[in-house]
């Protein structure tokens, strides 16, 4: 028997796994799981992942992805003459806008790195590209500051159920950002 070629199977399985984890949590989470999500056979979720920590670092890494294209929409990040506190107060609103267990399953995926070792490098991936994209509008430490608080402010709207309050993260973020740029060091 001719084996079915199929190049989009490894994409519906990692989209598969990041339905079951919104739906059922990471508890959900088994190769069986994924296959019935998938359609796709037992045998597919273990011949294109070995484990269901090698299926959530790519399912972390798409949630990364989808994170980093929201990121690249907002053209006002890299201009200089624009209000940071007040762009990044707008991305964190638009994140927090959408769909609320998108953003749940990203926060379960990223807390999952806390009991999974495989997952504490895509995380820190996350974490490093924001603040590598903040350090082109100020200072690295900063930067990773601004990172650490946008984290916090989602994290609390998360698990408070509060509503997402802009100003108010325009203020905090604000008060972060130094009026004056430090000066950079010289490499």
């Amino acid at each position: 028997m001719a084996r079915r070629h199929d190049p989009g199977r490894r994409q519906r399985i990692i989209d598969a796994a990041l339905r079951v984890v919104r739906d059922r949590g990471l508890a959900g989470l088994s190769h069986r799981s994924v296959a019935a999500e998938a359609d796709v056979p037992l045998g597919s979720t273990t011949y294109h992942f070995a484990s269901l920590d090698e299926r959530m670092v790519a399912a972390l890494r798409q949630a990364n992805q989808d994170f980093d294209a929201l990121l690249a929409a907002r053209d006002g990040l890299l201009d200089p003459h624009a209000d940071l506190a007040g762009e990044l107060a707008a991305l964190l609103g638009a994140w927090l806008a959408g769909e609320r267990s998108e953003v749940e399953l990203e926060y379960e995926l990223y807390l999952a790195a806390l009991r999974r070792p495989a997952l504490r490098p895509v995380a820190a991936e996350w974490a490093q590209a924001l603040a590598d994209r903040l350090a082109r509008r100020t200072d690295p430490v900063t930067a990773r500051a601004l990172t650490a608080l946008m984290d916090g402010i989602c994290l609390q709207v998360l698990l408070t159920d509060a509503a997402y309050d802009e100003e108010y993260a325009r203020e905090v973020l604000a008060r972060v950002i130094p009026a004056e740029p430090p000066a950079r060091r010289a490499a």
